[in-house]
């Protein structure tokens, strides 16, 4: 049955669905409503809630829960995922499964609480300290996201690995019908928990630190050859390019739908264009840049920043195309007919 639903609502009823048995959060804007949600449900629904005292504290006791088996999620926006940075590093570390979403604000700083894509660095090459990875989901419907956090929570059991959905702060706010019903959970074996069932099994160290600096290494090539599975069999895309296509944009998130609309009309105008949605930051769709149409001549990124996620278009496109940046940041929403002047100036030669 279809359900009208804010976007941080929705997450959190797919979350409680597909099992979540632990939410530890803070409030700040634009992601409130998860926390506030979750308060009033999870134990409902079999669960705990805790509002920790910080940011800080709610990534450790995500820690904590997530060492004893059970499926644990966190949330905040951009300067409070900015504070769990630390505890990120510390489950990827421990090879520790986890959800955290990010309802995107700007910034840098505090910035401001409207919408905006300048975590996109901070969310794609980590974070935190070390070598690590996380995958990054990025949905830009309210169905999407509920989608993806099912997938969220069994590829962090999958993987054993933190999992981060970024749900900027127009995603977070706005009211869609979804469906959300049961689906099976991935199986995986996990007795690497320590539950306190030490006297049932062998007795489990769950820890990041290793003294030694051969089993460190040996622990982060075994890790990274996780990352080699995720890239092969996680990677997600929303691909509309067309033969006869001369002009590509890519846009992810909510703002990808203004960047749909945009497409629409270049394509009424006369200006053939095609969309590449990454729903997937981590790990990156490249291949789908590998094989476009001859008649793409021109790349278009569209961002609700200063500009980041121009840099991965880059190593995908390998100088093959000119690589084209449109944004607005601080909280400004762009237009689709602003990407079409873009565009457009691009096609004949004006920019």
């Amino acid at each position: 049955m279809k359900m009208l639903m804010k976007g941080n609502e929705a997450i959190c009823e797919a979350a409680i669905v597909a099992g979540c048995k632990a939410f530890f959060g803070y409030p700040i804007t634009p992601q409130n409503e998860i926390p506030e949600y979750m308060s009033l449900h999870m134990v409902k629904a079999g669960g705990a809630y805790v509002q920790a005292e910080s940011e800080i504290g709610a990534i450790n006791m995500c820690y904590g829960a997530a060492a004893s088996g059970v499926r644990v999620m966190t949330s905040s926006s951009s300067p409070g995922i900015a504070l769990k940075q630390e505890g990120m590093s510390y489950l990827a570390g421990a090879n520790l499964p986890c959800v955290v979403v990010n309802v995107s604000r700007s910034g840098p700083g505090l910035g401001g609480i409207l919408p905006a894509q300048g975590d996109y660095f901070q969310m794609t090459r980590g974070g935190g300290n070390g070598d690590y990875y996380t995958p990054v989901y990025a949905p830009f419907s309210v169905q999407e996201a509920v989608d993806l956090i099912f997938k969220a929570f069994d590829v962090a059991d999958k993987y054993r690995t933190p999992v981060q959905m970024v749900a900027d702060g127009m995603l977070g706010q706005m009211m869609e019908p979804c469906v959300i019903e049961p689906r099976p959970a991935v199986k995986v074996d996990k007795s690497w928990v320590t539950d306190g069932n030490s006297g049932k099994r062998p007795r489990n160290i769950v820890n990041s630190l290793n003294l030694s600096a051969e089993g460190l290494e040996q622990m982060n090539i075994q890790r990274f050859a996780q990352y080699k599975e995720i890239e092969k069999n996680e990677t997600l895309v929303d691909y509309r390019v067309n033969d006869g296509d001369e002009i590509v944009i890519v846009a992810y998130g909510a703002p990808a739908r203004v960047a749909v609309n945009a497409v629409d009309e270049l394509n009424e105008s006369g200006i053939k264009a095609g969309l590449i949605r990454p729903v997937t930051l981590w790990p990156y769709p490249y291949a789908s840049f590998q094989n476009l149409p001859a008649s793409v001549k021109h790349i278009l990124v569209c961002e609700l920043s200063m500009g980041q996620m121009i840099d991965d278009v880059k190593i995908a496109v390998a100088g093959k195309y000119p690589v084209h940046f449109y944004g607005r940041c601080g909280g400004v929403i762009f237009e689709p007919s602003e990407i079409v002047e873009a565009a457009t100036k691009i096609v004949k030669g004006g920019a």
